[in-house]
């Protein structure tokens, strides 16, 4: 049906639809719409189809979820497939779905630990807390810069500027993450692929930062993830350690997988 044939009531229906898909993988709706900053009741007639959102409350449910405006008009499978570049005619036969579209069981949604060695000290190390979580065929990753490692730049460390959000995509013996801070800020390229472990919940790989050669920091580390479940409360007690340590500090498996004192090839 053409866009202009469609009533007021179906363009209401069409984003209730999308914003039931969106919400699907979140346990709490109460908790959603504090999370959004959006009036329970309000969220329902949403939900329902009875409204439409102000523009800026729709800006605010679009940067949340990651998609575009396009929820108001078309079924968010296809919002969600269009609104990667990877997914444009010129690349789909290069970094099209087979490399979009990652198996839960091969990289499972939720809770992991990383840790690296410091880019910018030799001697010490950086603990962190991630969370991944997939949205329709896309599968995405969030996490927050430790404190202390903004402070150590000169940067504020409000949430907002400690934040940082990243695509994954599949490739042949693992996967490959592209992460960013707000606005392009800082960017890191990581690869991950599975180790075996007791319970098959580590990957190590490597991540890589594009910034000029500079003799006193380093550009690439080994890096580690360790799935820690779904549950938030799992992550409480390593977030609680995220920052700078020694190496001494981390757990064993971890040391063996960083190969500290083995050189980075």
């Amino acid at each position: 049906m053409p866009l202009n044939a469609r009533t007021p009531a179906e363009l209401r229906n069409m984003f209730g639809a999308n914003l039931h898909r969106l919400c699907a993988k979140y346990p709490s709706i109460s908790a959603l719409s504090r999370d959004l900053g959006i009036n329970r009741t309000q969220f329902n007639r949403y939900l329902n189809g009875e409204s439409f959102p102000r523009p800026d409350v729709l800006a605010r449910i679009c940067d949340f979820f990651s998609v575009d405006a396009r929820i108001l008009l078309e079924p968010i499978d296809q919002v969600a497939r269009d609104f990667s570049p990877a997914s444009n005619e010129y690349l789909r036969e290069f970094t099209g779905p087979m490399t979009q579209t990652i198996p839960e069981d091969s990289l499972p949604s939720g809770f992991y630990q990383f840790t690296r060695r410091s880019f910018m000290k030799d001697d010490l190390y950086v603990r962190g807390i991630i969370q991944i979580k997939r949205q329709g065929e896309h599968t995405f990753l969030r996490g927050f810069e430790p404190k202390n490692a903004m402070a150590m730049q000169g940067i504020p460390a409000a949430p907002k500027s400690r934040e940082y959000r990243g695509f994954i995509t599949a490739i042949e013996d693992g996967v490959v993450a592209t992460v960013s801070r707000r606005n392009g800020m800082s960017i890191s390229f990581n690869y991950l692929s599975r180790v075996t472990s007791f319970q098959n919940n580590f990957w190590a790989g490597f991540c890589a930062r594009p910034v000029r050669e500079n003799a006193s920091t380093n550009r690439m580390a080994r890096l580690v993830f360790e799935l820690l479940g779904t549950n938030p409360k799992n992550a409480l007690g390593p977030a609680r350690q995220a920052g700078f340590c020694a190496l001494d500090d981390l757990m064993p498996f971890h040391q063996t997988l960083l190969q500290p004192h083995e050189p980075f090839r």
